[in-house]
Parts: C-alpha cells; sequence; structure tokens
C-alpha cells in the first residue's frame, strides 16, 4: 500500500475481531512509531503492549472513574464526557491495548506531546497498511494516572492509547473540511 492510500483508507476502527495480533506486527507498530520525527531527536514516547486481564483492569479503572465524576446535564446532552463507557467496552474487546508515555518534564511538555503524536500516527497508518484496525484512544486523560500506577509507571505522564486488531467494522470516512476552509496563502 503507498502512504497516501494508507492516510485516505485509515479509520478509527471500534469493533475488532477476536483474533490474536502476531508479535511480529506489534514490533512492527512501534518501529514505525521510533521512526517519527520528534522535537530535537528527543524520542520522549514509551510503549507498553497490554492483553488481556491488564486492559480489562484499565477499562474497569475508566468505567469506575467516570462513575465519580460530577458531569452537569449540560455536558451530557453535549455527549462531551459521555465516550468512557464506549471506550472501556472497545478496550475490552480489541486484542492489543498500546499505552503511550513520556516523561513528565514541563519545559518540553508541548514538544514532546507533539512528537507523541507523530508516533502515534506513525502506528494508526502503519497499521492500516498491514491489514489492521487502530483506534487513537483518548479517554484515558481522565484516568490517567490511576492506569499509570496500575502498570507500573507512576513516573511516566500517559499521553493516550491505541487499540489494535483485526478490523470487524467497515466505517465510511467521516466528514472532513474541505481544503479551502484549512488552506490559506499568505
Amino acid at each position: 500500500m503507498q502512504l497516501k492510500e494508507a492516510i485516505e483508507n485509515r479509520r478509527s476502527i471500534r469493533k475488532y475481531k477476536d483474533i490474536e495480533v502476531p508479535k511480529e506486527l506489534i514490533e512492527d507498530l512501534i518501529e514505525c512509531a521510533r521512526l517519527a520525527p520528534s522535537a530535537k531527536n528527543r524520542q520522549p514516547w514509551e510503549f507498553l503492549i497490554v492483553k488481556s486481564n491488564t486492559k480489562n483492569e484499565i477499562a474497569d479503572i475508566m468505567l469506575e472513574k467516570e462513575k465519580g465524576r460530577n458531569i452537569s446535564l449540560e455536558n451530557k446532552l453535549l455527549n462531551a464526557n459521555s465516550s468512557v463507557k464506549a471506550t472501556a467496552k472497545i478496550i475490552k474487546e480489541a486484542p492489543i491495548l498500546i499505552l503511550v508515555f513520556k516523561p513528565y518534564n514541563d519545559n518540553w511538555n508541548t514538544g514532546d506531546t507533539l512528537s507523541v503524536g507523530g508516533a502515534i500516527e506513525n502506528i494508526c497508518l502503519r497499521a492500516t497498511d498491514l491489514g489492521l484496525g487502530s483506534l487513537w484512544i483518548r479517554d484515558t486523560v481522565y484516568s490517567q494516572k490511576e492506569i499509570a500506577k496500575l502498570v507500573g509507571y507512576e513516573n511516566k505522564e500517559l499521553i493516550s492509547a491505541i487499540s489494535v486488531g483485526y478490523t470487524d467494522e467497515t466505517p465510511k470516512q467521516r466528514p472532513r473540511k474541505k481544503l479551502e476552509e484549512i488552506l490559506k496563502w499568505y
């Protein structure tokens, strides 16, 4: 698959087949993440592959934390914070969850976070290229410290997670803004 084709075909996958993903493919994804550009070549990322019971514990932590959050009726109506339950279900059903960490460092926070985003995008594009599905998960932000503690990474910041597996759905591309809406020439 050519790069542009992978970019055009990449989708956020929320349903996975119950098929194990070979270790070699997961290592391939992380190798592609490793090759991402990073601010000042800091390469601030660290990836933890999570399967089975621990993956389910992470989802349960997210659900428990969600119960304790005070969500206003207005936010519920806007669905601003209601995705945690759906995300926890996806995490439990996906064969693989990749937790993405970076060091705590106020001086490098923006650059390191942007760099991690590039590495995550490389994973998602390579997954598409390999015939896998992926979902870039933000909802871990609500329980990032609890998840980090569970997996022994209290000294790192959990930036995001990525579910990976063989896709069991074929979603259409979601609406995209037109080029003229986002591109300006000066």
